[in-house]
Parts: structure tokens; C-alpha cells; sequence
């Protein structure tokens, strides 16, 4: 059993993001702290992603004499993709939180929402 948890402890990180991050989205009310909570769940599937793609004593795939253990580069080329979308959707969404504090002067969700409802 010990083995288990040990052997996989990449896998209780991810698990351990995924779900800090999700809380922090569901919990918090404040729009840049939502911002942030996405941001540590996209980086928690980042790295389940790499953790899938790694191989025990793997080289490039690249066929030379020796090497019998290859490991698959399209993991680790999806997840560079990821971050620069990733990195460019949390710049999208950090400049839509500026343009709502301008519209509403507050970038708490609740005080949004009533601000809207006396409208």
C-alpha cells in the first residue's frame, strides 16, 4: 500500500492542485483569486500530462544502435502549446477583470451582481 502512494506521488500532486484549484474557483468571490484558482488547475493538468508522457529510461526518438526505450514527444509538445494558450486566455481574463472594475468600480462577483439587479 505504501508502495502505491510512494510510487505514484506525482500523481497525489496533481490531484492535490487540481482540487486546490477548483476550491479556490468554486469559494472565492474576488474575480482575480478565480483567475488565479484556473490558473493552478490548468498547471495541475499540465503536469498530469507530463507525467503520463515520461518513460523510465526513454530517449528521443530518435533510432540509433543501444536504445530500445523511446518515449513519445507528443505529450511534451501538447502541453507547450497549453501554456502559451494558457498563458494568453489568464491575460485575456486579467484585462476583462481591469475593464469590469472601470464598469463597476469593484471586482468582488456579489457586489457585480447586485449592481446589476438595481439596474
Amino acid at each position: 500500500m505504501i508502495d502505491i502512494i510512494v510510487g505514484h506521488y506525482n500523481y497525489w500532486v496533481v490531484i492535490f492542485l487540481m482540487m486546490a484549484g477548483f476550491y479556490t474557483v468554486i469559494d472565492r468571490g474576488n474575480l482575480i483569486k478565480k483567475i488565479a484558482g484556473l490558473s493552478i488547475f490548468q498547471t495541475s493538468v499540465f503536469l498530469l500530462y507530463i507525467s503520463i508522457g515520461y518513460v523510465s529510461d526513454g530517449t528521443t526518438p530518435i533510432i540509433a544502435e543501444g536504445f530500445t526505450r523511446y518515449s513519445n514527444p507528443l505529450p511534451h509538445v501538447l502541453i507547450l502549446t497549453a501554456i502559451v494558450v494558457g498563458v494568453s486566455t489568464t491575460a485575456l481574463g486579467l484585462a476583462l477583470i481591469v475593464r469590469i472594475n472601470e464598469a463597476y468600480g469593484t471586482i468582488e462577483e456579489d457586489e457585480i451582481h447586485e449592481q446589476d439587479k438595481s439596474l
